[in-house]
């Protein structure tokens, strides 16, 4: 709101009242003068001051003196007043500034307005002039430079009207040959003005004249400039032509070398007329093949331009945008990678327990069927005809076989039978694929021997 108040406070005297009214209810403030500012002020009261020049009613004359330029003689005449209101009023001129400020698309659009604001440029009549140089810059300095051609004519020709009894300036054509000079800078002095007012406006005009000038040059230079494309390829063809005066400049240096070769070492009668020559066209390619490497290296430095490294500028953003997301998404994997580590350490941290108990359960397993095979073992050893009895359980474990004597009733004779045995120990032997069969297999081949 600031941002339009300012730059309509300074361009328009009409527009104040309403937006001074949207600044208050803006605000919430009570009275209008707290969007009045000195500057503001001082803006309205100039503005007020310049519309207010205007002819008087009535005939009122005064006397206006001068010095003629080429006689130095002085001059009196009898003049209107309303002539020296009338020059001022040019001063309201800087209305075509508003009318063209205010009926700009860019001024009326609220996109292009709100644009502005984001980016903190204010609409304002220096914007417009410069978008309308950007656009149309011919048309806009063509425009100018004949109003003012008009314009400062006729100031002219009303200033040394009184004073001019050859009407040579007071003439409109004879102002037009004396403003057109004096813009262009060449005074040929022909002509001359006779009045201070004259002198003023030549030397305005002369100032406007230079400044236009420099703008048509500006203007020129720059539609003479070569756009992006045709600087490609301008430089690709003079890239081309460098590459190929080079390739040439190498093969004379080959080939002078191989003539020089030639005439001092394969002939036999050495003519130094003719190897002197070949040195010097030997020097000769050098020198060219150096200079045409120096202008291929200065050709690549033009090709370096703002909009090559603009260009340069968007690539390299766009790889560093690049690199981040792919930084990101690798510091993602390794996320997950540190995750399925830390599960992989803590399945083993809890492997030894686990083999532990498996362990255990697997010797208690063990444990209970040797003690079930002694038990039967045992059964069986009692079902029989022997005569002694020999208990094996854990309880009373044996070191080695001992031999022990039975008595069988078909034989007298004692019989030697060797008994093993099982001693339990806290780590359980190896088991086979077969487990507790291999077991019952043993146990009938020791039955079987006693």
């Amino acid at each position: 709101m600031d941002d339009v108040l300012s730059d309509c406070s300074n361009e328009s005297l009409f527009c104040l009242t309403p937006i001074v009214t949207l600044f208050v209810i803006d605000n919430g403030a009570d009275d209008w003068r707290i969007a009045m500012t000195m500057e503001r002020v001082l803006l309205i009261a100039l503005e007020l001051l310049v519309s207010a020049v205007h002819p008087v009613p009535g005939d009122f004359k005064f006397q206006w003196r001068a010095r003629l330029a080429f006689s130095y003689a002085p001059s009196q005449a009898e003049a209107d007043l309303d002539m020296v209101l009338s020059v001022p009023m040019f001063l309201r001129l800087y209305l075509i500034a508003r009318v063209m400020l205010l009926h700009s698309k860019l001024f009326t659009d609220a996109s292009s307005r709100s644009i502005g604001a984001l980016n903190k440029v204010h609409f304002n009549t220096r914007f417009v002039m410069k978008t309308l140089m950007t656009i149309c810059p011919g048309t806009v300095l063509l425009v100018f430079s004949i109003s003012l051609w008009i314009i400062a004519a006729w100031t002219v020709r009303v200033c040394e009207r009184y004073h001019d009894a050859q009407d040579v300036t007071s003439n409109f054509l004879g102002a037009m040959w004396l403003i057109s000079i004096t813009f262009l800078s060449i005074g040929y002095g022909d002509m001359v003005p006779h009045t201070y007012c004259g002198k003023g406006v030549c030397l305005l005009t002369g100032i406007m004249g230079a400044g236009c000038t420099a703008l048509v040059v500006a203007v020129v230079a720059r539609k003479l400039e070569l756009t992006k494309a045709e600087k490609h390829v301008h430089n690709f063809m003079m890239d081309t032509q460098l590459t190929k005066r080079i390739k040439n400049a190498a093969a004379n240096v080959l080939r002078e070398t191989w003539l020089i070769y030639k005439h001092t070492k394969l002939m036999k009668k050495i003519d130094h007329s003719r190897v002197r020559k070949h040195q010097r066209k030997f020097l000769q390619a050098i020198h060219q093949l150096r200079s045409v490497k120096m202008e291929q290296r200065k050709l690549s430095d033009q090709a370096n331009t703002l909009v090559d490294l603009s260009k340069m500028q968007s690539v390299m953003y766009e790889l560093m945008s690049d690199l981040n997301d792919r930084s990101e998404d690798l510091e993602r994997q390794m996320l997950s990678l540190e995750q399925r580590v830390e599960q992989l350490t803590a399945g083993f941290n809890a492997l030894p327990a686990h083999l532990s108990a498996t362990l255990s359960a697997q010797h208690a397993a063990l444990v209970h069927l040797l003690r079930e095979r002694d038990s039967r073992d045992y059964r069986d050893y009692r079902g029989s005809d022997a005569g002694a009895v020999v208990p094996l359980s854990p309880a009373s474990p044996l070191t080695s076989a001992s031999p022990i004597q039975a008595t069988s009733p078909l034989a007298q004779t004692p019989t030697t039978v060797p008994i093993l045995a099982l001693e339990p120990s806290l780590s359980p032997p190896p088991l086979s694929p077969e487990g507790s069969l291999e077991a019952s297999q043993t146990a009938n081949t020791c039955t079987s021997s006693c």
